[in-house]
């Protein structure tokens, strides 16, 4: 640096050109004037001489139409290697330029006939090969040369670049400073000068007035937008009755891993609790095809990617109970090349009471039998025990009993079946939620509480079997002890 401190700050407007030391010294030559642009520039250049010459010394712009934004667009780089070399393809889009305003719309809006061109012309491969979308560049430039030494083009450096596409987006690189520091350039050099510099934008704010108006504008837009999706729906939209869920589930068995067999399928079918119902034509089982496994880690996956469509109705009777989620039952078997077919896992989900994504990996078990002979009888000649009845993975819908006994059922863990739902409730108690907010919901309008009502479940899940176990240990102590309690109380 100079003894006094050089500092330039320069307000630049969009597609406004500053000349550098270096195109004052070109253009002033008139043997270096070949195109109109540059006798343009030799005029308004010997304009600014009369003058009294340039008010930016090292600050300059290259505008859209420049040499310079042609030829940056050619020479960026790909990787950030040193010695690196163009393939075929980058050197084939180095000729397609996205700023071209000169398409013609005649081939794009005709109806094309011919699906395949085979004999494509240049101009058409340019305005075919990308989506071409026009956009305006713009370079702001910094001639950080030495003291004394300026329109070097060695010691030319980008300081920011702005772009300007057919949509109105801007697109401003390296970002407004703002709060941040200063960006640095190191030059590189004897001295290794360090310069640094600050963007900002330096556009006016914009009244109330016109923010009041472009608001209005939008709302109009949005309007107009949603009476043309409304357009699109229609008056006939069908709404569940009053007192009743909808629920709509987009479900996907994605894969299935950790099972000793290979080629695996998945049966499976839903159960419907009291006050659920579904349509006469909805399907509530199903079976996937056929899945060989692949090693993946220390497991061996079969990915079955099955797709299923569940849609059901709840028909709330009383205001006061807490509504049963249905639950899909699934048993994992294997079908080997002699046609055995052997159990490999039994399991049950419980529909999420919550919409959204869900991704779930259910855990699966199976029977068995002691002894080696019953082993032997699954390898050799297939089979293996199985349930009558897959309620039984939980509670078994015909079991009216208090308690439901498995004393001695034998069994063993195997592997894991994982699941992708997607679940849409819809009921008109969720249109109604803010008229509603004044007084007492019943449990249909608390269904709207998606975060709560997912572990409604699960809490009284948890509750049952802690109420049964305190009774069980209750009924094991002596009476003697339990009337001492008593009248101690």
């Amino acid at each position: 640096r100079p003894p006094e401190d050089e500092e330039e700050e320069v307000e630049v407007g969009w597609q406004e050109k500053l000349f550098s030391q270096f195109e004052v010294d070109l253009y002033l030559n008139e043997s270096a004037c070949q195109t109109p642009l540059d006798w343009q520039y030799r005029e308004e250049i010997q304009k600014l001489e009369k003058a009294g010459g340039r008010k930016n010394c090292r600050i300059f712009t290259y505008t859209d139409h420049d040499r310079f934004t042609n030829q940056e667009e050619l020479c960026q780089k790909v990787t950030d290697l040193d010695h690196e070399v163009p393939s075929y393809l980058v050197e084939r889009m180095a000729n397609v330029r996205r700023r071209r305003q000169d398409r013609r719309p005649v081939e794009a809006s005709s109806l094309k006939s011919k699906i395949i061109t085979w004999e494509p012309s240049e101009e058409f491969i340019k305005n075919n090969h990308v989506i071409n979308t026009p956009v305006q560049t713009m370079y702001i430039m910094g001639d950080l040369g030495p003291y004394g030494k300026l329109g070097l083009r060695e010691y030319e450096n980008v300081l920011c670049t702005i772009k300007v596409d057919g949509n109105g987006v801007i697109t401003v690189k390296p970002d407004f400073t703002g709060t941040k520091g200063a960006y640095r350039i190191e030059v590189e050099g004897e001295k290794r000068e360090v310069w640094e510099y600050t963007i900002e934008n330096a556009s006016a704010q914009v009244q109330p007035e016109e923010e009041e108006r472009e608001q209005r504008v939008f709302r109009d837009l949005y309007e107009r937008h949603r009476d043309y999706l409304r357009g699109l729906v229609g008056s006939d939209f069908e709404m569940p009755l009053p007192g009743t869920l909808r629920l709509f589930i987009n479900g996907e068995i994605v894969s299935a891993q950790g099972y000793e067999y290979d080629n695996l399928y998945v049966h499976f079918f839903l159960e419907l609790p009291n006050q659920w119902s579904s349509s006469p034509f909805q399907q509530l089982s199903g079976v996937t095809q056929t899945c060989a496994t692949k090693a993946v880690g220390w497991d061996n996956v079969a990915y079955f990617c099955y797709p299923f469509t569940l849609e059901m109705f709840y028909t709330q009777e009383d205001e006061d109970s807490l509504p049963q989620w249905p639950v899909l039952y699934f048993e994992v078997l294997s079908l080997d090349f002699w046609q055995r077919y052997r159990v490999e896992g039994y399991g049950s989900l419980v529909l999420p009471a919550s919409p959204g994504v869900h991704m779930l990996t259910i855990p699966t078990w199976r029977p068995v039998e002691l002894g080696t002979v019953a082993e032997m009888r699954r390898f050799f000649i297939g089979g293996s025990p199985e349930l009558e009845d897959l309620t039984y993975i939980r509670i078994p819908s015909t079991f009216k009993g208090k308690r439901l006994s498995r004393f001695g059922f034998r069994t063993e863990t195997t592997g894991s079946v994982t699941f992708r739902l997607y679940c849409m409730q819809q009921s008109k108690a969720f249109l109604e939620n803010s008229a509603l907010r004044q007084r007492t919901q019943s449990v249909l309008d608390r269904l709207g509480g998606f975060s709560q009502q997912s572990s409604v479940y699960n809490v009284l899940e948890a509750f049952q079997r802690a109420r049964r176990r305190m009774q069980e240990a209750r009924e094991s102590l002596p009476q003697d002890l339990i009337n001492t309690s008593a009248s101690a109380v």
